[in-house]
């Protein structure tokens, strides 16, 4: 059993404690569950936004801590105010030290989309998304079947959010193109042993269709990185790591995008 199993596994145990706690009708009643959603779209080509999808994560099951010591409010704004198209905020626990709680303090403290990024295999997680301040949710294809993919997308959809798909090869995304998805996010971080290669990008860029945003995600940490995958076709870019491994990851994300102009 590689990481990613064990995930999903305890996943599956945690989704089934927040059923118990949480029932759909107190998710309903939130107060973000009736807001509109910011499009995903509309932030990513903004042209006087970055294209970054800028990430709060504390900790990775390859890396371990990376940074425990900032503010989800602090980081998150330091990065809308250095110009990300939209921000990614992990929910994960056990193997992240994510909090629901953390995307709910950068819903209140943000004014542009933010993407839910946990393992979602449930339905009870979209909605839950949804009442959390989510604008975005992420469809990891490694994990989940086609029928799963589409019914998920399907239910994001009618709720308002945007929908992003990852996937890491040709198989994956072939499998699970359907039009209820936003954006296709290309992971270049393979979910089994954690290793990177941005290559993975230019793999598979060509054969995303062009209905699609196409993002490009982990193994960033030089601008020169992203002009090139624009080059290549890409709108979006996902950067968590190069940024939350300094000491103010704001300033850091400030500092890099520089190197873009």
């Amino acid at each position: 059993m590689n990481i990613l199993d064990k995930i999903v596994a305890h996943k599956k145990k945690e989704v089934q404690h927040a059923k118990s706690s949480t029932s759909y009708i107190e998710l309903e009643e939130s107060d973000f569950f009736h807001r509109e959603c910011y499009s995903f779209k509309d932030f990513l080509l903004d042209p006087v936004r970055t294209g970054i999808i800028a990430e709060f994560k504390r900790k990775s099951p390859s890396k371990g801590i990376i940074n425990d010591k900032v503010t989800v409010e602090k980081v998150t704004t330091g990065y809308a105010a250095a110009g990300a198209s939209a921000l990614s905020v992990l929910t994960d626990c056990d193997f992240f030290m994510g909090e629901k709680a953390d995307l709910v303090a950068a819903r209140e403290a943000n004014s542009i989309p933010i993407l839910r990024k946990d393992f979602m295999i449930d339905e009870y997680q979209v909605i839950e998304a949804k009442s959390l301040g989510a604008d975005i949710i992420l469809l990891i294809a490694a994990i989940l079947t086609t029928e799963e993919i589409r019914k998920l997308a399907s239910l994001a959809k009618s709720l308002g959010l945007n929908v992003l798909l990852e996937v890491h090869n040709l198989a994956e995304l072939e499998r699970s193109i359907n039009p209820n998805l936003d954006a296709i996010g290309v992971n270049n971080r393979n979910l089994a042993d954690f290793t990177v290669s941005v290559q993975t990008s230019y793999d598979l860029v060509q054969h995303i269709p062009a209905d699609f945003l196409k993002i490009s995600e982990s193994a960033i940490s030089n601008p020169e990185t992203i002009k090139q995958l624009k080059q290549a076709g890409f709108n979006g870019f996902l950067i968590g790591e190069s940024f939350m491994k300094q000491e103010d990851p704001g300033l850091a994300m400030q500092e890099f995008v520089k190197g873009l102009v």
